[in-house]
């Protein structure tokens, strides 16, 4: 299973300063993927606790199975929509979610019901992805397989749902949200050890294969060997990191 964990580590460092979880925050981490996020709040409140919400069900065993082996008994974890999931109204001093927000369906209800678990004052942390545009873990994969092809476009990828800061506060606010401040960060992302490990982890993540489904054989190597030379361009001798850049949303639950 790729290592999100590692691709997003300085993203996650971002993320745990602005939550400045304390000891006693009952911490809601939305998209928890394997739990990282939610186990690191689970340990910033010791007296607290930390629950961890996600749709895949391999990822939210997975976190179970590292919160156990690492010991951490104030940590649990749900497979659940957020859109819809009945959380216990007001329970939460905190939510967070790292890259986790931006593939609900319906954004209004999903951000709804984060408000309606979180008691009057809450901070709410999280991060999006900029547009597609200011990632180049999504154009310069795009420019290395279209070979010099027009490449793919693709900008209304659903990763940039919430790029565009004004219809986030639009949406937070809506859902009973004040005090929003969106900030610019701007941070590398680490997809490998080297070329071809960063080129494995592309393929495990989804983000070749349909922009080679219309190659044949040939065309198709050629586009690969593009894209090892780029990843290899951007090896930096501690693995292969490329530029992104997102935005660091916070608010209060009104």
């Amino acid at each position: 299973m790729f290592d999100y964990d590692a691709e997003l580590s300085r993203y996650n460092a971002r993320l745990r300063t602005a939550a400045d979880i304390r000891t006693g925050d009952r911490v809601l981490d939305i998209g928890c993927g394997t739990g990282q996020t939610t186990r690191e709040a689970g340990r910033a409140a010791p007296t607290g606790s930390a629950l961890g919400v996600d749709l895949s069900a391999p990822m939210v065993d997975r976190a179970r199975q590292l919160t156990k082996e690492e010991g951490i008994g104030n940590v649990a974890f749900e497979r659940a929509d957020v859109q819809a999931h009945p959380f216990s109204p007001g329970h939460f001093t905190v939510g967070i979610s790292r890259f986790g927000t931006m593939f609900f369906p319906d954004p209004a209800a999903a951000f709804a019901n984060i408000s309606s678990a979180l008691r009057p004052g809450a901070r709410f942390v999280q991060l999006v992805w900029q547009t597609g545009d200011r990632q180049e873990w999504f154009t310069e994969v795009r420019h290395a397989l279209a070979g010099g092809r027009k490449p793919a476009d693709g900008l209304g990828h659903g990763a940039f749902s919430l790029a565009d800061p004004a219809l986030t506060a639009g949406l937070l606010t809506d859902a009973g949200f004040t005090a929003v401040d969106i900030t610019a960060v701007r941070e590398p992302v680490y997809y490998g050890p080297d070329a071809a490990g960063a080129r494995d982890a592309l393929f495990e993540l989804g983000m070749i294969q349909d922009l080679v489904a219309d190659l044949d054989a040939t065309a198709t190597a050629r586009a690969l060997d593009g894209l090892l030379d780029m990843l290899a361009a951007h090896d930096t001798g501690n693995g292969v990191w490329l530029d992104s850049s997102a935005w660091l949303v916070t608010a209060r639950r009104r």
